[in-house]
């Protein structure tokens, strides 16, 4: 199983980050770990100015699991990633840019890596965030990756970038939008040409498969994209480019990219907003994360699936911020036959126990009565739409894994009956034969007028 969606900022459960913070803060309570207008801050005097104790803290007040209250919320959401609603804690724990060089959040993921090895057949890929601000957050990224070594072979990482454009261009941080992207793409391409000058991001490049493109999908803009729209470096109001325009130009930049090397884009999209982000999405992106409003348009639903975009969708996410868990697609669509599979998004909010794959897989499986080869099929999904290597998909999948239909099916492996592989793959021709015919009936009718 990969866990195709989820955030490094949430990988860990509630549960494992308090027991961190309740650890560091016993072993190093007189380490300096911040400094606050210009005065030096040990990890006891940060706890003393929040009025806190550790030792009293409990899951319940470290209040960082969404629940009824973040529903159709994405602001308290975002909040939710504040342990006891401090934001300085945020800072000290769960970012890679801090004082000590973001040192706790290295040995967190750490953890959770070890647990993965230790697990064997469970892969995971975190996303870190590029926010586009300066170039030179590419190089502080990948020196945090390694000086703390956070590399694990059950690890692949993915870039996020957020659609927050116009919080920096109100703080004059950015001069256009051309700024942002020139920031998050022209370090990629000077690290690729020559390596030699840019050895670390080189090196941190190495175990990023793709990108992402995150935030509140239910943000309206004004803006319909054409090509009449603004070019990126006229783009220098404070209003946000639409979502579409990011995607496209992200897109651009990516496919320029992937002339000298191979990166994925695989956004957010069709988690709330406009339908029309899926159109964005099924005209730019490798494979997509969520995927829900694809049920409220069965045109665009037949595309994904002739095309066979992966979904990879999280069911206890959207059941605290966007849709009940009894009306989550998902079981429909994997009947239908689109290619999804079960991912964990944040389980620092969404999750209870260590292993918050598995608890997607059981919910999944006992709600709504999944087969084991239903469940063998969305984890063989899950290794498809994932940035393992070609080696590693065919150590898990079969030597012929690319091939379609049974022929690409090793059932020792994968565990997915041949029969099941069969009737995909029919189905699927049948569509594309259907589709055929018309058109050729169409341009018959066409020509004989």
């Amino acid at each position: 199983q990969v866990d195709t969606h989820i955030h490094a900022a949430a990988c860990m459960n509630q549960k494992h980050l308090l027991r961190f913070i309740k650890h560091t803060y016993q072993t190093e309570p007189d380490r300096i770990v911040a400094e606050k207008k210009g005065k030096k801050m040990t990890l006891k005097q940060v706890f003393e100015s929040l009025h806190m104790d550790p030792y009293d803290l409990t899951v319940d007040s470290l209040d960082v699991h969404a629940g009824r209250q973040t529903f159709h919320r994405f602001d308290k959401f975002n909040s939710k990633y504040n342990p006891v609603g401090a934001s300085e804690l945020r800072d000290l724990y769960l970012k890679t840019e801090n004082y000590i060089g973001g040192e706790y959040f290295a040995r967190m993921v750490k953890e959770v890596a070890r647990e993965l090895e230790e697990s064997k057949y469970q892969y995971t890929e975190p996303r870190l965030s590029i926010y586009g601000r300066s170039p030179d957050e590419w190089l502080n990224l990948a020196k945090w990756f390694i000086k703390h070594k956070v590399y694990s072979p059950n690890m692949r990482w993915i870039i996020q970038v957020p659609r927050i454009y116009d919080i920096f261009r109100s703080k004059n941080i950015l001069p256009s939008f051309g700024k942002m992207l020139e920031n998050i793409f022209v370090p990629l391409f000077e690290a690729t040409i020559n390596p030699k000058d840019h050895k670390e991001l080189h090196l941190f490049l190495k175990y990023v498969t793709g990108f992402d493109s995150v935030d509140d999908e239910s943000k309206h803009s004004g803006h319909m994209f054409s090509d009449k729209s603004l070019n990126p470096d006229l783009w220098t109001s404070e209003k946000n480019p639409p979502y579409s325009y990011y995607l496209y130009y992200m897109y651009v930049n990516i496919m320029l990219l992937n002339n000298l090397r191979n990166f994925l884009f695989r956004p957010h999209c069709g988690e709330a907003g406009s339908i029309t982000h899926l159109v964005s999405a099924f005209l730019t992106a490798d494979n997509i994360s969520h995927g829900l409003l694809l049920k409220k348009s069965p045109v665009l639903q037949y595309l994904y699936y002739l095309a066979q975009i992966p979904i990879a969708m999280s069911p206890l996410s959207n059941n605290s911020l966007f849709l009940e868990y009894s009306k989550n697609p998902l079981r429909e669509f994997l009947h239908k036959g689109l290619r999804v599979s079960l991912s964990t998004d944040d389980p620092m909010q969404f999750h209870y126990t260590k292993e918050a794959l598995m608890e997607e897989y059981a919910i999944a499986a006992q709600v709504w009565k999944l087969s084991t080869c239903d469940l063998c099929e969305i984890a063989r999904n899950s290794v498809l739409q994932s940035g393992l290597s070609d080696k590693e998909k065919q150590k898990f999948l079969g030597v012929n894994y690319c091939k379609e239909g049974p022929e690409g099916n090793d059932i020792r492996k994968t565990n997915v009956a041949q029969i099941r592989m069969a009737f995909r793959y029919e189905t699927l021709c049948n569509e594309l034969s259907f589709l055929s015919d018309a058109m050729r009936t169409e341009e018959i009718s066409t020509l004989s007028k």
